[in-house]
């Protein structure tokens, strides 16, 4: 029965709590802020990646299209 009760409680939206609770007792309340502006400037450069990625493959296409 505790196996079905905990199942329930983790298949919810109470897992971010969780997460939440171990991300603060792992790096302490004082890093989090600086952990979450080193995830914030990672995530830009990777849309930024992203970005220039799905142009170059345009333009790539574009100039095998105009070569044919």
């Amino acid at each position: 029965m505790f196996g079905m009760n905990f199942a329930g409680f983790i298949a919810g939206q109470e897992w971010i709590f969780i997460i939440i609770i171990a991300v603060v007792l792992i790096f302490g309340a004082k890093k989090i802020p600086e952990l979450a502006k080193t995830f914030g400037k990672a995530k830009g450069e990777y849309e930024k990646g992203k970005i220039e990625g799905e142009k170059e493959l345009k333009d790539f296409k574009d100039k095998e299209t105009k070569s044919d």
